[in-house]
């Protein structure tokens, strides 16, 4: 049995893993933006979900959401599902509160990042990035590009854990909308997988996945020195190095 945080876990993606590995008898933190959202993960905290409360967008409630996390106990497995898809937001939600959380809570066996076949169009520069969400200076597609190479940056630098990144495809959620053409059980199977899944497949490291298989992602995403300027540049700004 596997305890597993999801972030972003109140409706999407994310509540369909929560529902799924809850099914499967593992443990599950469920995380919303507030608590006002707590209402809507009712039904899976009656099941036995565990729940904790911080905006993304916030520095200091990313922190916080951290140390909630680690009160619960050891995780075996966090999938960074939260995300938004337009707004000043996206740098704060996209890449730093996730960069944050996996240097603030106390390390698992498997991190999973939430990413997109649209990295493939984002930009491979750090330049003028606004990581604070004040003013808008990267589209959606930078920002998961940006978590890729975060993604395989562990993976390198943590060879002791499993991190990988994933495609859950165009699936019908609400940030996906109603004419999304891909399967949405496939679109979180993926990432339940590499979260609790024993398969020799599923724990392994420095992947990035669609459906179950390996893709290949973006050149920059492989790119040690690259790697290490996201790095600096998201220590620099959190003042939280990864150790």
């Amino acid at each position: 049995m596997a305890h597993v945080l999801i972030t972003g876990s109140a409706d999407g993606l994310g509540r369909a893993a929560a529902e799924t590995l809850l099914g499967d008898g593992h443990q599950v933190i469920l995380h919303t933006r507030s608590a006002g959202r707590l209402a809507a993960v009712e039904p899976l905290i009656s099941r036995g979900a565990s729940a904790v409360v911080g905006d993304l967008a916030d520095l200091d409630e990313t922190r916080e959401l951290a140390d909630q996390v680690n009160r619960l106990g050891p995780l075996d497995a966090v999938i960074h599902n939260a995300g938004v898809m337009s707004g000043p937001h996206i740098l704060p939600v996209n890449v730093v509160a996730p960069y944050l959380l996996t240097v603030l809570i106390q390390r698992p066996q498997r991190l999973v990042y939430l990413s997109s076949d649209m990295h493939q169009g984002g930009r491979a520069s750090l330049d003028d990035l606004d990581w604070g969400g004040q003013r808008p200076t990267a589209s959606y597609s930078d920002s998961k590009l940006l978590l890729t190479t975060f993604a395989m940056a562990v993976a390198r630098l943590w060879p002791d854990l499993y991190s990988n990144a994933v495609d859950p495809g165009w699936v019908p959620t609400r940030m996906g909308g109603p004419g999304a053409p891909d399967d949405l059980r496939l679109g979180h199977l993926t990432q339940e997988w590499l979260a609790a899944s024993d398969a020799p497949e599923a724990r392994t490291s420095g992947g990035y996945w669609y459906h179950q298989r390996r893709r290949t992602p973006h050149r920059a995403v492989l790119d040690p020195c690259f790697q290490d300027e996201l790095l600096a540049a998201l220590a620099r700004f959190t003042g939280a190095p990864v150790a």
